[in-house]
């Protein structure tokens, strides 16, 4: 239950009164810790809570944003781009936090259970881009998604991802991650008949131009359905897959 749930539910039952509520809705919109104002309202806003990005950030800012959160009722928090030194600081203050090394996530709180409407694809073009896939696909595992993993199915060896196309076709959303050309999100876009988020990567040979050159592809896919987010921005495509997975619950 989230905080402005819980003032509702103490207005209706008499624990709490109007002047009252009123006073902790006013208040409650965010915390000012000084080096930063924690959204406190966004999980009502936008049905997700306030992702921590842990790059440029303190261990110790990271620490007083997740203890704001837990405070305030998220039992699932999630850090990005967080470095193992700044993981192994943040341990010792949470009993239920995970570092996943490849993907550089930390997590406070378990993986829900998957409560969305179908599966979500994670496939990449080479083992080199795990490490973002990985992000998109822990991302949309702590939004409530079943996620399947599909690695190295790049077009080098289109056999490969061609053995795997009852996982593609089953799909509710597909996210491609690859680099070099990036032309791993224009085949199965052209494969599918569910949503595809492309992924550039920053992987490549110096033409490549640190991924340029796989965002400019996948702009111009011709297979319709593909959309791209930014480079190596894993999180931004399992967060997106992640709404789209869920949009039947608005029905």
């Amino acid at each position: 239950m989230n905080p402005t749930q819980k003032i509702l539910e103490q207005v209706q039952s008499g624990a709490l009164s109007v002047e009252d509520a009123l006073l902790q809705l006013k208040t409650q919109p965010f915390a000012d810790l000084g080096f930063a104002k924690v959204d406190l309202h966004r999980k009502v806003r936008q049905g997700a809570a306030e992702v921590i990005y842990g790059a440029g950030k303190t261990a110790e800012q990271i620490i007083g944003i997740a203890k704001t959160l837990r405070e305030n009722g998220e039992k699932s928090i999630l850090i990005t781009r967080l470095s193992a030194e700044s993981a192994s600081k943040i341990a010792p203050h949470f009993a239920d936090f995970h570092y996943h090394e490849i993907a550089r996530i930390g997590r406070i709180g378990e993986i829900p259970e998957p409560d969305g409407i179908g599966t979500i694809v994670v496939a990449t073009g080479g083992t080199s881009d795990v490490p973002v896939a990985e992000e998109a696909a822990l991302t949309a595992e702590m939004f409530g998604n079943e996620v399947v993993r599909l690695y190295d199915v790049g077009v080098a060896g289109l056999h490969r991802l061609l053995s795997h196309m009852e996982k593609i076709m089953c799909a509710g959303v597909v996210i491609a991650v690859a680099g070099m050309e990036g032309a791993l999100a224009s085949v199965i876009g052209g494969l599918c008949d569910c949503p595809v988020i492309a992924v550039p990567t920053s992987i490549g040979y110096g033409a490549s131009f640190g991924g340029v050159s796989a965002l400019l592809s996948m702009l111009n896919s011709c297979a319709s359905g593909v959309m791209v987010v930014n480079i190596d921005n894993g999180f931004g495509a399992g967060f997106s897959a992640s709404r789209i997975n869920h949009m039947g619950e608005k029905k």
